[in-house]
């Protein structure tokens, strides 16, 4: 038996309840991982929510770093003793102990540390489909990010500035706005205390950016197609502010022949060899310290209603992790 943050049923924070688990022998093609750290992230709230159904009882959870106790027959990608890293697995990441398709682990390079790659693998793989194959990204282009002092946005800010791109960026408020300016983004905007479209138009002399990446979601959903130049991409890859609701696609003719996408991270890693890319394209820029990954916040592994609260209520920055 091992302890583990389980829910029953959907809801706030108070349905995560520390219990014990068991957690079987790996099968084939699978391995057991030891946690040391496991990842924060939005999408935790969404299937402790309902938002994105799960079965119950769930153990949520999306990121994790540990080592590798043992392996099931047929197991070639890690050996008893790795120190490995997840980002893009089932979930069930909030216990000491789990079992994983041994396909969806990685392999950690020696510079980069348990904490760090728990508080990063999801969210750096988000930034790095995102900004290099959702929108391929180019040197002297301007583009715009909303939550820039989130997770993701903290890593893709930096990632963007090292590609020689000029960053906007969106925040809640001004100590936010220190921290993502400080990551790479080089103007701010106060989206509580300002009209960010008109500050996107004059920041661009009119023309607007040629892609906007949002995981905010509801309350900037309008706006943002207004930040848009013709032809340009709205890229919406999350909801902290709540769903988008159902649009008249006649909108994107009447704003300038724009166009709309709603990818995941699943989508860009399905294949081992897509996720094994994706990933190596995260640790180098790590390692090279061009982006810079930061914990901002840690809780105990019990404490993760805590920890969910803090998210949703935007008290926290950057990365968090909970440890075990």
């Amino acid at each position: 038996m091992v302890k583990a943050m389980r829910m029953h049923k959907v809801g706030g924070p108070e349905v995560l309840t520390w219990e014990d688990v068991e957690v079987p022998a790996p099968k084939q093609g699978e391995a057991l991982v030891r946690h040391l750290a496991v990842g924060l992230n939005y999408i935790d709230t969404y299937h402790r929510s309902g938002l994105y159904p799960v079965p119950m009882p769930a153990i949520i959870g999306s990121e994790g770093a540990g080592v590798v106790e043992a392996i099931g027959p047929g197991v070639t990608e890690v050996a008893v003793g790795d120190r490995v890293a997840y980002g893009n697995a089932p979930i069930g990441a909030y216990t000491e102990k789990r079992v994983l398709p041994a396909h969806r682990l990685l392999r950690l390079p020696q510079a980069i540390t348990d904490k760090q790659a728990a508080s990063m693998m999801l969210k750096g793989m988000t930034a790095q489909y995102l900004i290099r194959r959702t929108y391929r990204v180019k040197s002297g282009e301007t583009v715009l990010v909303h939550a820039a002092a989130g997770g993701v946005g903290l890593i893709m800010c930096q990632w963007l500035k090292h590609l020689g791109a000029t960053v906007i960026g969106t925040v809640g408020d001004k100590a936010k706005g220190e921290i993502a300016g400080k990551h790479g983004c080089d103007h701010i905007i106060l989206y509580r205390d300002e009209d960010f479209a008109a500050r996107v138009k004059d920041i661009t002399g009119g023309k607007g950016v040629p892609v906007v990446f949002d995981g905010v979601g509801k309350d900037t959903w309008d706006k943002s197609l207004d930040c848009l130049s013709v032809r340009g991409l709205m890229v919406s890859f999350g909801n902290a502010s709540g769903a988008v609701p159902p649009i008249n696609i006649g909108i994107l003719n009447t704003k300038g022949s724009l166009y709309v996408t709603r990818p995941s991270l699943n989508g860009y890693v399905a294949k081992r060899e897509e996720l094994v890319e994706t990933a190596n394209d995260l640790f180098d820029v790590v390692s090279k310290g061009a982006v810079k990954i930061e914990v901002n916040q840690s809780y105990a592994l019990k404490d993760a209603a805590q920890a969910h609260r803090d998210l949703e209520q935007r008290k926290t920055t950057g990365s968090t992790v909970l440890t075990v």
